[in-house]
């Protein structure tokens, strides 16, 4: 069964390394509607509120020499035994009490790339989606994920 495997998030009043993405991990957060994790610096009211990954595609860039320790592709949600095709823009999936909705395949950056030293090109297309939340609520490690529908 598909299921939340990590959340990490980057609180606000902290620093921005240059060398590593600033992640701190959670056993739950609060997902706060059209604005991502409460209290992350990430959070805001655009199309970018979170970064989601699927465990299995972590573990293929792991085994490909990636660093991928909880936070350190840049993602904040990550679920596993979910198909990567389910995570098709528009669709929207329930996480906990929760509901996000996938937007666009994330693509990487140069800061990326700095922090990886490999070309993201080498991910491209495995860096999982940004997602938005549409109703917020409670989300736990351990959490049940369920596909709902696409939408446009």
């Amino acid at each position: 069964m598909a299921h939340v495997a990590s959340i990490v998030y980057r609180p606000k009043n902290t620093g921005r390394p240059q060398d590593r993405y600033e992640r701190v991990p959670a056993d739950r957060v609060r997902l706060v509607e059209f604005r991502g994790i409460e209290g992350d610096m990430k959070g805001s009211s655009t199309s970018r509120q979170l970064n989601v990954m699927c465990a299995e595609t972590l573990a293929e860039l792991g085994a490909e020499g990636f660093q991928v320790a909880p936070g350190e592709m840049g993602e904040q949600i990550v679920l596993a035994g979910l198909d990567p095709a389910a995570l098709a823009e528009g669709t929207h999936i329930k996480l906990g009490e929760s509901v996000i909705k996938v937007g666009i395949l994330r693509t990487g950056c140069a800061r990326f790339e700095m922090i990886q030293g490999k070309a993201r090109e080498l991910a491209k297309g495995r860096l999982g989606v940004l997602a938005t939340v549409v109703a917020g609520g409670e989300v736990a490690v351990g959490d049940m994920v369920e596909v709902l529908a696409a939408t446009t």
